[in-house]
């Protein structure tokens, strides 16, 4: 990062309200670009939906994970060392009727530590009408919260959870992005997201970054990626660098890592 700080009041805002938006990572012209490259590959592959670390498999993923201006904010928030530890494409077909509802990321994680932020890429336009992401502000300064599982059959969420509470919800905020937009948020933030009713897919490429020192309390054979500084910790196996789309052995190692992150969503 420059020497001059410049997401140092975007670090602030993280801190005291749990997400930042808009944090400008790509030009229109370039997200337009990965917004093909996806649908292509869609085309070929099938649905890209909550793949578990695309970029493990697709070069355009790990071309925005590792966007040095996108890490450049992230790194205002963790520090210079920086571990890509999970990514997913989150996308809402036009009139899809599925939501996520409002919960906290943290809860079925296994993380030791809230030393990660969570990135979010639009692609497409992520607005009210297309189901953009909401959040409470200031919801992670209370920690973690009750949360149920309902399974429910329009949740996008692994387990449909959701938290048990009421909440104020006048209080909740629609993260409003345009392609090449991301936003920021806290591992405890409460957040969720309504259906897409717009006539467009609502795209976004999600990217959890953690500090080396965090730990995953489940299992020791998680993976991930240094994406910028040293890791003196090892906590995590180190990743393969996806040089080719879709390669057989890209392909053998997601299908690996998606099956023990299944199971540490499902706590088993």
């Amino acid at each position: 990062m420059s020497p001059d700080k410049p997401f140092a009041s975007e670090s602030k805002q993280f801190h005291d309200q749990g997400c930042v938006f808009p944090v400008p990572v790509m030009g229109i012209d370039e997200a337009a670009d990965h917004r093909r490259r996806l649908e292509e590959a869609e085309a070929v592959h099938g649905p890209m939906h909550y793949l578990t670390k695309p970029y493990l498999v697709f070069k355009s993923a790990a071309e925005i994970a590792r966007h040095p201006t996108l890490l450049d904010a992230v790194e205002s928030v963790l520090g210079p060392n920086i571990l890509l530890w999970d990514s997913a494409y989150v996308v809402k077909e036009a009139g899809d009727p599925r939501y996520v509802s409002w919960h906290q990321d943290l809860t079925y994680w296994g993380l030791d530590s809230d030393g990660m932020v969570t990135a979010w890429v639009a692609l497409s336009p992520s607005r009210p009408d297309s189901g953009c992401m909401r959040y409470i502000p200031g919801s992670h300064h209370d920690g973690q919260v009750v949360h149920e599982d309902t399974y429910a059959a329009d949740n996008i969420l692994h387990r449909g959870q959701q938290i048990g509470a009421a909440l104020d919800l006048s209080q909740a905020v629609d993260i409003v992005l345009e392609p090449g937009q991301a936003s920021l948020h806290h591992g405890w933030v409460v957040h969720a997201s309504n259906l897409n009713a717009s006539n467009d897919r609502r795209i976004g490429l999600t990217m959890q970054y953690i500090a080396p020192s965090v730990r995953q309390g489940f299992t020791d054979h998680e993976s991930a990626t240094l994406v910028r500084g040293t890791d003196r910790y090892a906590h995590f196996r180190p990743e393969p660098e996806c040089a080719e789309d879709f390669s057989e052995d890209g392909v053998a190692f997601q299908r690996q890592v998606q099956g023990l992150k299944h199971a540490v969503y499902d706590g088993t």
